[in-house]
């Protein structure tokens, strides 16, 4: 396949810097990358946190940093010895763009922890342009829609819809996964209309739970109910939302999901958590804290766990939910050009799913 040597790409040369669209190298990927053609990227809330780099983790300039974990494209280029992927594949970008695969981590399928972790639009130039590399053993295997299913023939809307599994869907499936409730119980997502908590909402109602979701503002409990949840609480109207849930899941919800931005979203949780449930902590706000009452939690019994990205067998799992139709990503699609304006909304909380940009516009 032809691969061009420049590309259009969005960089920052500096943490809360410029985002310029500008003309960029084509980057070569290494001996065990592929390059992928990226059609449609997903916009993640840590995107903005690598911009501003309120994080305690460095980001790399070189001399710029390329934003970006969700992309989903054609691997038309790759090293010589890479195995397992040919031309015209549908691949895609991860935040998890690479580890070091010796490891006890990452002998344990705990990728994600590996303490040489290279991380897309971080420490790796990663989405949000044309061209992306990403090692070859971590990089998302898309299915490609087989005939018959509803996305056959229609690979554009496809890969732009399936972008935000990519970072969003893998997180939200795991951290389901690690709170080990079982079908008909009880699941609370924190932040239940964003970009994470509407994919979470989804693939929790496909894994049999009961969902009560916790969020504010216009249209979030629209698309809360459209995305298949039960029971809807607006922070901004319901003075008091642990009551309030714990009356209407009849104790306390199980799990908890917290993938809100707001440190008070975190700590409120371990008000509402049912006796013996888990509280697994998602979002990332930046310098936050998770404050738990020793007494209460020690009588209640109840877990307060970390989930990070999903390893590659998480990433399977999560795409094959929605090659199946259990889960849709709630996406509005806009040109690259237009990423500064999706980060002043999503500073600004007034993002409902999640933003999809087009790389070629």
């Amino acid at each position: 396949m032809a691969v061009p040597t420049t590309q259009k790409g969005v960089t920052f040369y500096e943490n809360n810097g410029a985002l310029k669209y500008e003309d960029i190298k084509v980057p070569t990927p290494k001996a065990d990358e592929i390059l992928i053609n990226i059609k449609y990227s997903g916009v993640c809330h840590t995107d903005l946190h690598a911009w501003k780099g309120d994080w305690p983790l460095p980001v790399k300039f070189d001399p710029y940093c390329v934003g970006g974990h969700e992309g989903a494209g054609v691997v038309v280029a790759m090293g010589e010895n890479v195995k397992g992927w040919k031309l015209g594949d549908y691949a895609g970008i991860k935040w998890l763009n690479g580890s070091c695969m010796n490891c006890e981590e990452c002998e344990l399928s705990n990728e994600s922890n590996c303490p040489e972790a290279d991380l897309s639009g971080y420490t790796h130039d990663g989405s949000f342009q044309q061209y992306a590399t990403g090692l070859a053993v971590q990089a998302a295997h898309i299915p490609k829609p087989s005939e018959g299913s509803e996305w056959y023939g229609k690979d554009d809307a496809y890969l732009a819809e399936i972008a935000p599994i990519l970072c969003a869907g893998i997180t939200v499936f795991k951290a389901l996964k690690s709170s080990e409730c079982a079908p008909g119980q009880w699941v609370a997502i924190s932040g239940a209309a964003g970009g994470l908590g509407s994919l979470a909402v989804q693939y929790a109602k496909a894994m049999g739970f009961r969902v009560i979701g916790i969020d504010g503002g216009e249209g979030k409990e629209e698309l809360f109910k459209k995305c298949g949840g039960e029971i809807f609480i607006d922070f901004t109207k319901e003075k008091d939302i642990p009551a309030a849930i714990v009356k209407a899941t009849n104790g306390g919800a199980h799990g908890v999901i917290s993938v809100s931005a707001a440190e008070s979203a975190i700590s409120q949780a371990t008000h509402y958590v049912r006796t013996n449930g888990t509280i697994v902590l998602v979002g990332l706000p930046a310098n936050a804290y998770c404050k738990s009452n020793v007494f209460d939690q020690v009588v209640k019994s109840y877990k307060i766990v970390g989930s990070y990205v999903g390893n590659r067998a998480d990433t399977r799992e999560a795409l094959d939910f929605f090659e199946r139709g259990l889960v849709r990503s709630p996406i509005k699609i806009v040109g690259l050009t237009e990423l500064p304006r999706v980060f002043e909304e999503m500073a600004a909380g007034k993002i409902l799913g999640r933003y999809v940009v087009d790389t070629s516009k």
